[in-house]
């Protein structure tokens, strides 16, 4: 669908896919290396991408009842899907989607219309999983020097970096743009990148991942809090010790004071924690945050007691201190001056240590690439583009990207998310605009193409696509459900 101009002074083609609007001599490829000239003819460099279930592909067939008619089906789907991966683009928007493919599922008529969009709109959602400090809420996250983006606020045993967007992409220098450009784009398409943080670490991205902080691959993210680490392993520490500090840098939990020690009868301990008291047996701010115990800036966990209290303490008592991933842990004894010795750690509370690191999950990067289905991008669906807009919240139309399912945002507007994981590889391009250039698909009903006002004129069989000169087959990938309204 890309229009083209030629000189016939030079034999250049003037592509318009994007809107750098490229002339391309003969034998040469666009500045986004996707379109080329071959022969006086403009051409889509990459192939068109189509999924496809089948066991040559190395798809997998579940045996349950041994029929001779059965086809290895445990449920009805299209074993064909056309991505929009290598499809073309739709700039500058008056066009309709290069492709508008129409199929039978299961005996209803259905259109999967798709296209790569031009995405200036748009970024990646970071998740690492480290109880590690990488860095200030809000700082400033930088590759290659440039400000990409910033963190955000953490989550459950992870950190949450949010980078790109359109500020980053067109409001800053040309660098500035460039950087982040190549930077999401790498993500996107599962490449590692390193990012330096204002005010804290170095870490190494890639998704699927383990993230690597300051030179240090990340094994596993935190069972818990502390305090939830005392509830989970209180039992298993009933009276094979006197007491357990669990160091987090949110929550650190004492056991004799918590509610899971005092339901066990354990005995107060008199022992004295730094920081502010939140509720019995939880603690805020006992340290600050940093790479050390628990998350915290401490490799002497003993700096975060006070003295014990001699009314309650007495000399013998035993106490386990133990980061939230079990990667930290020391066991001690109170001395005549009721001050704790390190000592050799018994065997049974090695166990309970190595159980706390059993319940850690690997640690590893998700990326999430999300963007704005604009109005130029739907105006290639239909002549109506609010129409799809309305379909897509009615869930009469399915949104995928490379078909991978996606997360639609509630409000206004098609703005999604995905896993870029579950995408074909290379599934991420870019125009030097600069922007990404993603794929999304939209399936539905041919009758509710129809009525949306779809182009009915530009439907074409699948049949046709798939017996296309430049198109690849790749398996879908398990277990992504296949692209159905």
């Amino acid at each position: 669908m890309v229009m083209e101009t030629t000189s016939a002074a030079t034999d250049k083609i003037r592509c318009d896919a994007c809107p750098v609007m490229c002339y391309i001599k003969p034998g040469a490829a666009g500045a986004c290396d996707r379109y080329a000239n071959h022969d006086g003819k403009l051409v889509r460099v990459d192939p068109h991408v189509i999924l496809e279930r089948t066991v040559s592909h190395g798809g997998k067939l579940v045996p349950f009842n041994r029929t001779e008619d059965w086809d290895g089906k445990i449920v009805h789907e299209p074993s064909t899907f056309v991505t929009a991966i290598g499809a073309g683009t739709t700039y500058p928007d008056y066009k309709p989607a290069p492709f508008i493919v129409s199929a039978e599922v299961d005996g209803v008529d259905m259109v999967t219309v798709v296209t790569e969009g031009i995405f200036s709109y748009c970024g990646i959602k970071v998740k690492i999983d480290t109880d590690r400090y990488l860095g200030p809420e809000t700082a400033t996250v930088r590759a290659q020097g440039e400000a990409v983006g910033h963190v955000t606020t953490s989550e459950y045993g992870s950190q949450m970096l949010s980078l790109g967007g359109v500020h980053h992409l067109t409001g800053g220098s040309k660098k500035e743009g460039r950087v982040t450009c190549d930077t999401l784009m790498d993500l996107a398409n599962c490449k590692a990148v390193e990012l330096t943080i204002d005010g804290g670490a170095t870490v190494v991205v890639q998704a699927g991942q383990p993230p690597i902080v300051n030179g240090v691959k990340e094994e596993r993210m935190r069972v818990g809090c502390g305090s939830a680490t005392i509830g989970m392993f209180a039992k298993q520490w009933h009276g094979k010790v006197d007491e357990v500090v669990v160091v987090d840098d949110h929550i650190t939990g004492v056991l004799s004071e918590h509610q899971a020690g005092k339901l066990l009868d354990i005995a107060d301990t008199g022992i004295k924690m730094k920081g502010r008291r939140s509720t019995p047996g939880r603690y805020f701010q006992v340290a600050d945050p940093g790479t050390g115990w628990g998350g915290t800036n401490i490799s002497d966990p003993l700096a975060i007691l006070g003295p014990f209290d001699k009314k309650e303490a007495k000399a013998g008592l035993t106490m386990l201190m133990v980061s939230t991933t079990g990667e930290h842990s020391s066991y001690y004894v109170l001395d005549e001056t009721l001050n704790p010795v390190e000592t050799e750690m018994p065997a049974d509370l090695k166990f309970s240590v190595e159980r706390i690191q059993e319940n850690c999950e690997p640690a590893l990067c998700t990326v999430l690439f999300m963007a704005g289905a604009g109005g130029s991008l739907r105006a290639g669906v239909t002549d109506n583009p609010v129409r799809l807009t309305r379909s897509v919240k009615d869930a009469l139309t399915r949104v995928t990207s490379g078909g991978a399912p996606v997360y639609v945002w509630p409000g206004g507007g098609i703005t999604y998310m995905v896993d870029v994981t579950q995408m074909p590889a290379g599934a991420f391009g870019y125009v030097p605009t600069p922007a990404l250039v993603a794929p999304i698909e939209f399936t539905m009903k041919l009758t509710d193409y129809a009525a949306l006002g779809g182009h009915m004129d530009y439907v074409k069989p699948l049949s046709e696509v798939q017996n296309g000169e430049d198109v690849r087959q790749l398996p879908w990938q398990n277990p992504i459900p296949g692209p159905r309204a």
